[in-house]
């Protein structure tokens, strides 16, 4: 499966108009330099480096960044946007050019969990099942049976949803997912670690023990140490239904794996052109394309989620809870992987190869492949690591 190069693809439907923030690798170009990654500038004149105003993406937003204040003319330019595209998403990459990467590093990588009401009944019929996608089916007609198939209607945390769970526990029916997507506190996990995500064109990684495994589309709120909401990007919470399905505890294990977390293609900063209400209009679609010349395509409406995003960040950042560099938070998902891949009744599950492509009108296009975890390019580049190369780069 071969990547689109259509720079108009991955750019948002008004192309360069928002403030556009990204990380780029930086390859060495004269002897005795040495390569690394910044954070850059994405403007339709080119991708400037603004390592010279800031190390890392996570100071450089945590220091206020404004884009009509900085001086392009001063900033080393890395190539067009198209270039260092084509750079990111050819295989095998060029060592010689400049490409794309996640853009967050330093920030904390946080998601939530069962955030859309509408969705929940799978996370219920995931459990029931045990993780076995042969059994949901008849665990998915014996809820709906009981629940009936629409629960779009009931707020998290209302006196509608204490009822419902009066009747549900009696019935042997309450479970983890029920009491975050109706209780009145939501699901807050560390989905992956400082500089472990990938980003734009990266294989996306599946552990090999997993055999029902699917694609999260969502919303990726990129938040300051002063839990303002700066801007959003697109992320992929890929997840391991069979693995989460044998317990909620093996949540970890589910979710944060090599290559597990994908995050991009750039972080979009509000402005005059993208706001909150922006995020809470979005549309984000998803396609999966696979090698066997299987097709799913898919939209998430961040309308119809449960709780507001400011909610969301507010459960997770306050007085009891710092992150002193910033926080990306991914805000869930209403894709439910019901679409039958490998027989009737079992569900969509991964196959290596797949290429997942992730879209949203003023987010740009995230796209990565599919492979296993262990064969996923290896995370080399850790905190200690990036300090010595920001050192040797005379960054700090």
């Amino acid at each position: 499966m071969t990547f689109s190069v259509d720079a108009s693809r991955y750019l948002p439907r008004d192309g360069f108009a928002g403030t556009l923030i990204g990380r780029a690798w930086v390859p060495a170009t004269k002897a005795g330099d040495v390569a690394g990654p910044s954070p850059v500038l994405i403007a339709a004149s080119g991708v400037y480096d603004l390592s010279p105003l800031a190390p890392t993406c996570a100071e450089l937003l945590e220091g206020g960044f404004s884009a009509s204040d900085t001086d392009t003319a001063a900033l080393p330019r890395l190539g067009s946007f198209e270039e260092l595209l084509l750079s990111s998403l050819s295989r095998p990459r060029s060592d010689g050019s400049p490409r794309f990467l996640s853009p967050v590093d330093l920030q904390a990588i946080k998601a939530c969990g069962v955030t859309f009401v509408c969705s929940l009944l799978e996370r219920v019929i995931e459990e029931h099942s045990g993780g076995d996608a042969g059994r949901a089916r008849a665990a998915r007609t014996e809820i709906r049976e009981r629940l009936g198939s629409d629960l779009c209607g009931v707020r998290p945390g209302s006196p509608e949803a204490e009822e419902l769970k009066r009747i549900l526990v009696p019935a042997g029916l309450w479970s983890p997912y029920l009491e975050v997507g109706l209780g009145p506190d939501v699901e807050i996990f560390t989905k992956s670690q400082p500089l472990s995500s990938v980003g734009l064109g990266e294989e996306i990684g599946i552990h090999a023990c997993s055999s029902w495994s699917n694609p999260e589309p969502e919303v990726v709120l990129l938040v300051d140490c002063r839990r303002q909401v700066l801007g959003a990007t697109l992320g992929n919470d890929v997840n391991l239904r069979d693995v989460e399905g044998r317990s909620a505890l093996l949540l970890g294990r589910a979710k944060d794996n090599n290559a597990s977390c994908a995050i991009g293609p750039f972080i979009r900063l509000f402005d005059e052109t993208f706001d909150l209400d922006d995020v809470r209009r979005a549309e984000v679609s998803l396609t999966i394309e696979g090698e066997d010349g299987f097709v799913l395509r898919d939209t998430s409406e961040m309308s119809r989620i449960s709780r507001d995003v400011l909610d969301l960040v507010a459960q997770t950042m306050n007085e009891s809870h710092h992150y002193p560099d910033g926080m990306v938070l991914f805000t869930g998902t209403l894709f439910v992987p019901t679409h039958d891949r490998f027989g009737d009744g079992k569900g969509f599950t991964h196959r290596l190869g797949d290429v997942v492509t992730i879209g949203s009108e003023k987010l740009g296009l995230l796209q990565n492949s599919v492979t296993y975890s262990h064969r996923a390019a290896p995370w080399e580049l850790g905190i200690s690591a990036l300090m010595r190369n920001l050192s040797q780069r005379d960054l700090l």
